[in-house]
C-alpha cells in the first residue's frame, strides 16, 4: 500500500505539462516563422506549393517535445540546490539542441537543399 500512496502523491503535474509543451511549441513556432516568413518570392515548382508546412509543423513538434524534457527534470530540481542548477542547464541545453535539429529538420528540402 505504500508505494500506491508514494505514487498518488507524485502524480503528473498536467496543467504545468501542458504549459510547458505549449510554451516550448510557441517559441519554436516564432522562431520558423521568422525564417519562413522571410523567404524572398519562393519558387514553388523547385519547393513545391505547400513548401511551409513542414517547416511549420516539425520545429514546433521539436520545441513541444523539448517542453516535456523540461518538465520530466522536475524530479532533480526538487533535489537540491545543486541539482537544480544541473537539471535547469541540462533543459536549456536540451531545448537548444531540439529546437535547432527541428529547425534543420524542418527546413532540408526546402529552404535548405
Amino acid at each position: 500500500m505504500t508505494a500506491k500512496n508514494n505514487l498518488t502523491t507524485q502524480g503528473f503535474n498536467n496543467p504545468l505539462l501542458i504549459k510547458r509543451v505549449l510554451i516550448g511549441a510557441a517559441i519554436g513556432l516564432v522562431l520558423i516563422l521568422s525564417f519562413v516568413l522571410r523567404a524572398t518570392k519562393p519558387v514553388p515548382a523547385h519547393w513545391g506549393q505547400f513548401w511551409m508546412i513542414q517547416p511549420l509543423i516539425i520545429t514546433p513538434l521539436a520545441g513541444a517535445v523539448a517542453g516535456v524534457c523540461n518538465h520530466f527534470l522536475d524530479f532533480l530540481r526538487n533535489e537540491g540546490r545543486t541539482q537544480k542548477l544541473i537539471a535547469n542547464l541540462l533543459a536549456v541545453l536540451i531545448y537548444i539542441i531540439g529546437l535547432w535539429m527541428g529547425t534543420v529538420l524542418g527546413l532540408n528540402g526546402t529552404m535548405w537543399n
